[in-house]
């Protein structure tokens, strides 16, 4: 399951850093922002849920306590680590990588100060000003990002609330990723404000969830394909039933027949035996008849 959700992040991420090279500035907000959910080993393992402090006049949060640049904006967690960026929904990750052109503009302006272990590059820049990623990532990134560094610090947004329900899950208890995002969803109501974070957010929780087992396809059958008997085989099973016909009348009739020939005889023989009855009847009454008369004979020669 993780090599084919990395599969398919590698290929997102290819794929969106392509489109905002060639997007033009005004459309960076409408493109997803290149972060994918897939594991990638950035030599981060916290053990414990991190304390995080407000950065003054910001919407973000930095982790003073760690040696890393640990962050908290708009309800996820972004870290700057070995001159990458990478995001998550909880703060030891799984983390994803995020393109320097999608990198939202309030993570951008944090101070230099507030970097717990900034790379080499960032020595002798401002302390209390944002690094100089234009002179870092090239006038390329710079004309895809106009303005990033410009903003009415008089209209800063509210930072988002910290989820603090993580600081249940440390050690053997952090859950895995395909638990997270049902964590979130039951403790954490917060919706991002950032367009480019939301879209983010919606690509992520996308990506959080465990594959569906596509339901077998259940297809017609081709009549073309179904076996068909010959004509001949056809015409040769109508002629069988059509010749069977007579052949079931005369099975008929002579059953009719052996039935008639049976009644026949139960009646001649009924009629037999009543014929005998009758005749030994008759002689019955002869032979008393005749010794009667001759009975009466002999007295009256007596």
């Amino acid at each position: 399951m993780n090599g084919r959700r990395a599969g398919v992040g590698l290929r997102h991420t290819i794929a969106l850093a392509a489109m905002l090279m060639c997007a033009p500035p005004a459309a960076l907000a409408q493109v997803s922002i290149g972060i994918t959910q897939h594991n990638v080993g950035i030599g981060i393992n916290l053990s414990f849920y991190p304390d995080f402090v407000r950065v003054p006049n910001y919407p973000v949060y930095y982790a003073p306590r760690l040696d890393l640049n640990l962050f908290f904006y708009d309800g996820l967690y972004w870290v700057f680590q070995n001159d990458h960026w990478y995001a998550s929904s909880w703060y030891n990750g799984p983390w994803g990588p995020v393109a320097p052109q999608a990198v939202p503009s309030f993570v951008l302006r944090i101070p230099v100060r507030y970097y717990r272990q900034p790379p080499p590059y960032f020595s002798g820049w401002r302390r209390d000003a944002p690094p100089r990623w234009g002179d870092h990532w090239g006038s390329e990134w710079e004309r895809q990002r106009p303005g990033w560094d410009r903003w009415n610090r008089n209209a800063v947004p509210a930072p988002a609330p910290l989820p603090a329900y993580q600081r249940r899950f440390t050690g053997d208890r952090y859950p895995a990723a395909e638990q997270q995002r049902v964590l979130r969803d039951r403790n954490y109501r917060y919706q991002p404000r950032d367009p480019v974070v939301r879209q983010h957010t919606q690509a992520q929780r996308a990506l959080q969830d465990p594959p569906r087992a596509e339901p077998p396809v259940r297809r017609a059958p081709d009549a073309r394909s179904a076996p068909q008997a010959d004509p001949a085989s056809r015409q040769g099973g109508r002629s069988q039933n059509v010749a069977r016909g007579p052949v079931d009348d005369r099975e008929r009739r002579n059953d009719r027949g052996q039935s008639d020939t049976r009644s026949q005889d139960d009646l001649s023989g009924r009629s037999d035996r009543r014929g005998q009855d009758d005749q030994r009847g008759r002689s019955d009454q002869r032979g008393q008849g005749q010794g009667q008369g001759q009975g009466q004979g002999q007295g009256q020669n007596r």
